[in-house]
């Protein structure tokens, strides 16, 4: 009987001794494992391997470990609709150059999802020193035109929102973005020629006193409407094609996301019908049967947004 109860006391001794190892191994097990930063979630996490290759190339790795802050961030996905298919697509750019768009997707504090009001093209400021626009209504949330897919990624210095394309911050008006495309070069001929008895149109598109949205026909949706040529818009009479060109222009910054079927009521004051069912489109009555598709969206300017379309809007 002394024996058992020898052997009781003990084993119960050496239960407690167990017990206490294995708690103290659980806590420092837990002092071991720190909540992962911005950077080693990208890293960690395959899908963003375009945009950590991005973020080391821009020497942004440390910023993004050490900074609070907010990122919405493209995954590889996102680089690919927005036509870079690997990282050395984006490491072909300036390393500069890529370090101002990677910091337009940053701000400087964690924002969750709760924090963002609802609401249309809510202003934010950016490590890019330029304002991005986020939208959040019932039906989702959008930066610029960019879905987020997926919100509330928590990382030991932030917050991480997962977006399906890049935005890029706006450093030119919506005239210099025209000129600055050959693409365009027969809407640029057209409002040359209208400004030269209406001056307001220039002002409209270069001035950030105001926002426009702009529906941009391509040279070949001109070319298909009956104007073969730059040198054919510069000959009609400016006041029609003054006509013309703000049946394309819309007042307000208006993203694709920003967009539901209905009207829109143009600078002229006429009205411009949007599809969004199958795909963006837009009309107007005499090209009902036949709308402009959008062929390219949310085109950032200073002082408004490009959609680009490949007919030309009818009234």
């Amino acid at each position: 009987m002394q024996k058992l109860n020898y052997l009781l006391q003990h084993t119960s001794k050496l239960v407690a001794l167990v017990f206490l190892i294995s708690i103290a191994g659980c806590k420092e097990a837990d002092q071991d494992v720190k909540p992962k930063t911005v950077t080693d979630v990208f890293f960690e996490n395959e899908d963003f391997s375009i945009l950590y290759a991005a973020i080391k190339y821009a020497g942004l790795s440390d910023a993004l470990r050490t900074s609070t802050l907010t990122v919405f961030a493209p995954n590889d996905s996102a680089f690919h609709a927005s036509g870079y298919p690997d990282a050395a697509a984006i490491q072909a750019l300036p390393a500069a150059a890529v370090r101002q768009i990677l910091e337009y997707h940053i701000m400087a504090s964690a924002i969750k999802s709760e924090d963002l009001g609802t609401g249309t093209n809510q202003e934010l400021p950016t490590l890019a020193n330029n304002k991005a626009f986020i939208t959040k209504t019932g039906s989702g949330t959008s930066i610029n035109g960019a879905k987020v897919i997926d919100m509330d990624i928590k990382a030991a210095n932030g917050i991480i929102h997962v977006i399906d394309r890049l935005i890029v911050p706006a450093n030119r008006s919506l005239m210099n973005i025209l000129q600055g495309n050959d693409e365009y070069s027969f809407l640029v001929a057209a409002i040359t020629r209208a400004a030269t008895s209406n001056p307001d149109i220039l002002t409209k598109l270069t001035s950030d006193a105001s926002s426009y949205t702009v529906f941009v026909p391509t040279n070949q949706a001109f070319i298909d409407a009956g104007f073969p040529s730059a040198a054919a818009l510069q000959a009609a009479g400016p006041t029609a094609l003054t006509s013309l060109i703000m049946y394309h222009v819309v007042p307000g910054r208006l993203f694709s996301t920003n967009l539901a079927t209905g009207s829109l009521t143009t600078a002229s004051n006429k009205q411009i019908r949007v599809e969004t069912t199958n795909g963006l489109k837009v009309s107007g009555p005499g090209n009902m049967e036949q709308p402009a598709n959008v062929t390219r969206a949310d085109i950032l300017a200073q002082n408004g947004v490009i959609h680009v379309i490949d007919r030309l809007l009818l009234p």
